[in-house]
């Protein structure tokens, strides 16, 4: 009988995980998740938009970037041209044996959050303008680009930005 219950028990726990949801209604696209015994205080929310764009829709992307990261420190390409208005899937592979990630926004933006990941290492982030790959693994950001000017992009893993890790997007 215990077994049974067990079993009902851990099949439904992915339904309820589900239905829970993350209570904010934003399916956990703009939030960190911190170390226990860290708060949410002082933290910011996606105010990337403003500068460098916007969260796209992957129906809108009109054509897709494949970008690799390496454990040398580097994105290629590094320098990357779009249109205003354009809506970019980037394809990203990470061909190191770290962590990497790209993200996009100013360098204000980057200086705080790679002075919060110095200081919490084990921070887990879903923002809308990033995406964090473990060694091998490939995945896709969609972002659409609302202001002609130039937008920067980096990966702020601990010493990677300062290693040269970092790449800008001419919006014409």
């Amino acid at each position: 009988m215990k077994k049974r219950i067990s079993i009902l028990v851990l099949a439904a726990l992915p339904a309820l995980a589900l239905a829970a949801g993350d209570n904010a209604g934003n399916h956990g696209m703009d939030d960190h998740q911190m170390p226990q015994g860290h708060d949410m205080a002082g933290m910011h929310k996606d105010k990337h938009a403003a500068v460098a764009g916007k969260p796209g829709e992957s129906a809108q992307a009109s054509r897709t970037i494949e970008v690799t990261m390496d454990d040398n420190m580097r994105f290629t390409p590094s320098n990357i041209r779009v249109n205003k208005g354009e809506t970019v899937r980037f394809f990203l592979k990470n061909q190191g044996k770290v962590a990497h990630e790209l993200v996009i926004g100013t360098q204000d933006e980057f200086n705080k959050h790679a002075a919060m990941m110095r200081q919490m290492p084990g921070m887990k982030h879903t923002e809308a303008n990033l995406i964090n790959l473990n060694s091998g693994q490939s995945g896709a950001l969609v972002w659409q680009f609302t202001q002609s000017g130039s937008v920067d992009f980096a990966c702020l893993q601990p010493g990677h930005r300062e290693a040269g890790m970092v790449g800008k997007v001419a919006v014409n």
